[in-house]
Parts: C-alpha cells; structure tokens; sequence
C-alpha cells in the first residue's frame, strides 16, 4: 500500500487557520513556526482554502506574503506547499525550462514520473500561468533524443491498463536493437515504446528482454547510451518498475551526491507528500540503511530543516 505523509487535517478550520497566519506574519518577527505548523500539517485542498480565506480576511494574496516575509530555501517550501500540484510541477518545469540553465533532471524527474491525466492537468497549469505551450518549450529549450523523448512523454499518451503478452516478446526484440545498433531510428523506436506502451505492458517487456539478452534492461541502456537522453530512458524504467525507489533514487543523489541539491529535495518532498513519501521514506531506509529523516537532519538546518521534516512525517526512532 503506498502512501504519503501529509493527509486532511480533523477539524479543519480555514478562517482561524487564516487569522494565524496573518498573526505570524504581520508581527515584528515572522513566526515561522506557526507557518510550519499550519502549511505542513494541512493538506494541498485545505491549504488552498486557508489561501481563500486569508484573501477575504486581509484583502491580500497569501503567497505573496509569504515571498514578502521569507527568504532562501525556506521561502521556497512554504510557497511551494501553496501550490495545487498541477501548478506546482508547471512552475517547477517553467523554472526548469527558462532559468539561466536548463535543469535537464528536473524535467526528467517531471515527465518520466506523471501520469497521462497528471500531464495533462499540468500542461493546463502551464498554459494559465505562463500563456505559453509546455511542448513548445521543450522543444526550444531542449535537443536530439532527450528532447523528443520528452515530447512523446509529454504528450500524455501512454496506454493504460491494457497488456498484450503476445506483443511483449516482439517489443523486447526491437529494444535490444536498439541497443545494439543505436541509429537515429532505433533511438526513436526505443522512446516510442517506452513512451507509449502500459506500464503492464513494459513489465513483460522487460522480463522478455532479460529472457532474450541475459541483461537488465536499465544496465543495457547505461552501456549503449549516454548523457541526459540515457538518464530518461533509465528514469521511465525505474519509475514503471517502482515510482517509490526511483524518488528514493533520487533524493539519496541529491543529498549526496551534489552536496545537498535544495532544489530537488524540495520538489520531490512537497510533489510526492500526499502520494507516496511515507513509501519513498521506507525504499530509502531499506536501500542506504539510514533514513532520509537522519540524511535531512544531517546536511539542512534551521526553519527550512524543520520544515523538511515536518513533511517528512518522521518518527522518533528515524532521528
């Protein structure tokens, strides 16, 4: 049963949520712990409530208060709670596409992970807070096979539920091609079945592939291709094996291997808290032996370190 961390609260109350928040703000020192209590204790719904609330009670936008009183890494996860999650993945690929760099692992993270209907609400999001076309940002801020996998992913039209066992062993062949063979065209076929076809389906795909080469399929494509094309590819198999160890996956490299990746920690940890974080938080334990609570503790500090946890959900025992 996969699960998450942050759930409705009981006895919800919107307006003294609200009236709260004001207080914490408007005082001479923000109280930043009341804003931790609140936002991290609230579902994504209940959040946007207290947001309407908070607009009739002081006739101001409560994100931009929020961006007003707070500053660095902290500011980011308050603002970034405030977000329905289609919004929040759009403003994260809009960064992501339009910052100085293109942040080739935010977008994989992204589209090699949602769901047709998520990426279709969030191709919406886009289009409303930025008036431009997801696709069409991609397609100029990217290149070569990264960016038409990221095309094909983000066109929303992976099959659901249906698995032809008969087809699997013959996709598995046109796989193992490609990576044998590795032309312009074998590339294609490879993002278009692993773009298209059900997660089901890919599952005896793998298994046939396995049958046929003797290989993984992941440690397959880590030796025929390269750079950010190479980490889709890895990433959408990883996520139809186990979305949980793939986010796992990639917490652990952004604590540890870039020095604590703020950034990616923060996305992943408010993007998957009411999906399956509580389950990222058990593949973690279980893979690097200690847990992301300890990690988190470890390398954050201060009201963002507070904050971070407080999504977390963790026990006692995981300090």
């Amino acid at each position: 049963q996969v699960q998450g961390t942050i759930f409705p609260a009981p006895n919800f109350n919107p307006i003294m949520d609200a009236q709260m928040l004001g207080g914490a703000l408007q005082g001479i020192s923000c109280e930043k712990d009341v804003l931790i209590d609140i936002l991290t204790q609230r579902c994504n719904s209940q959040r946007l409530m207290i947001a309407e609330a908070y607009r009739e009670t002081y006739g101001r936008d409560l994100i931009t208060d929020l961006k007003e009183n707070l500053s660095h890494h902290f500011k980011e996860v308050m603002v970034g709670l405030m977000y329905p999650p289609a919004s929040y993945d759009a403003h994260e690929l809009w960064h992501a596409l339009k910052g100085v760099d293109t942040e080739e692992r935010c977008l994989i993270d992204i589209l090699a992970s949602r769901s047709n209907m998520e990426i279709f609400q969030m191709k919406e999001a886009y289009l409303m807070q930025y008036n431009n076309d997801l696709q069409q940002d991609i397609d100029s801020e990217t290149s070569g096979h990264f960016r038409d996998t990221l095309m094909n992913l983000a066109q929303g039209t992976r099959m659901e539920g249906y698995a032809d066992p008969s087809s699997a062993a013959q996709d598995a062949m046109i796989l193992w091609e490609a990576c044998q063979r590795k032309t312009g065209e074998h590339k294609n076929m490879l993002q278009m079945i692993l773009c298209n076809r059900s997660y089901q389906q890919l599952w005896m795909v793998f298994q046939e592939f396995q049958t046929i080469s003797g290989q993984d399929i992941v440690e397959a494509i880590n030796e025929c291709y390269d750079g950010y094309f190479q980490e889709l590819l890895v990433a959408i198999v990883l996520c139809v094996r186990d979305k949980p160890s793939y986010f796992a996956y990639r917490l652990y490299n952004a604590i540890h291997d870039f020095g604590f990746h703020n950034k990616t920690v923060i996305r992943i940890l408010i993007a998957r808290s009411e999906i399956d974080l509580m389950t990222i938080r058990q593949r973690y334990k279980e893979r690097y032996g200690k847990s992301l609570f300890h990690d988190i503790k470890h390398f954050a500090s201060g009201h963002y370190e507070s904050a971070l946890l407080a999504i977390c959900a963790g026990d006692a025992e995981d300090y």
